[in-house]
């Protein structure tokens, strides 16, 4: 299994694969497939409890905090707006926010490597972990577009709400619901996701910073320790490939 540290990016998707450093308390905008490849990480929460395990699957907006000791993990986030996580709400994730060992120790580390890099849930995950599809509401589907046809060019709320013909509390309420997060918080991880093509596209993370519509590399590493938990200059230290997929 190689030990390379590499992204890949896809619409409504993203993996990492390598070694980091511990991460301190944060919270994700996306639900989050966590695999030590290598041994068993560590997870500990707000309230002070530990647990480890081979793999845990996050569901967006639960705080806590991730040691990997150092092993070789994966990360696979989902938009909203995948198929997937419509799914997983609807099964695993409809009534708690966390499972643990979804994917119990890998005998066969490559082949599951391939297997994320796939993107394949259905492969990954046993079948009692998805649902019946429960359809993401079509407003809040189509904000979703729109924000990424807007990519980095200022968005007013208020306008996207008009957009889908809701008023802006009703909008606000409505992407909470059905996304699991706020709006405001959901576009913050947009540009965090934003900095990452920047960054492909051979940009210094203040350029990319800066592309992505945040004040300054500052901003960039205040928003990254809340929602990854560590500085992004971390998660980019020895990167060997950043992979957009189309």
């Amino acid at each position: 299994m190689t030990q390379e540290k590499r992204i890949w990016l896809a619409r409504d998707r993203a993996l990492f694969l390598g070694e980091l450093p511990p991460a301190r308390m944060h919270a994700h905008a996306a639900p989050v497939l966590l695999i030590g490849l290598s041994g068993p990480i560590t997870l500990h929460f707000p309230d002070g409890r530990r647990e480890t395990c081979h793999s845990a699957l996050v569901n967006a907006d639960v705080k806590h905090g991730l040691d990997s000791g150092g092993e070789y993990i994966a990360s696979l986030y989902l938009e909203p707006d995948a198929p997937e996580t419509r799914l997983l709400k609807a099964g695993w994730l409809s009534d708690r926010p966390l499972v643990f060992d979804p994917i119990l120790s890998p005998a066969r580390p490559r082949s599951l490597e391939r297997r994320l890099q796939s993107f394949d849930m259905s492969q990954l995950l046993p079948a009692s972990a998805l649902g019946h599809r429960a359809e993401l509401d079509n407003r809040i589907a189509r904000s979703l577009d729109y924000l990424r046809e807007a990519g980095d060019q200022p968005f007013n709320r208020a306008n996207l709400a008009n957009q889908v013909h809701l008023s802006e509390s009703r909008f606000n309420h409505l992407f909470r619901e059905e996304v699991g997060i706020s709006f405001r918080r959901y576009r913050s991880w947009s540009r965090l996701r934003s900095v990452f093509y920047h960054v492909a596209k051979n940009q210094s993370l203040t350029e990319a910073a800066l592309s992505a519509g945040l004040h300054d590399s500052a901003h960039l590493s205040r928003m990254f320790q809340d929602m990854i938990g560590i500085a992004p200059s971390r998660v980019l230290r020895g990167l060997q490939g950043l992979q957009v997929l189309r």
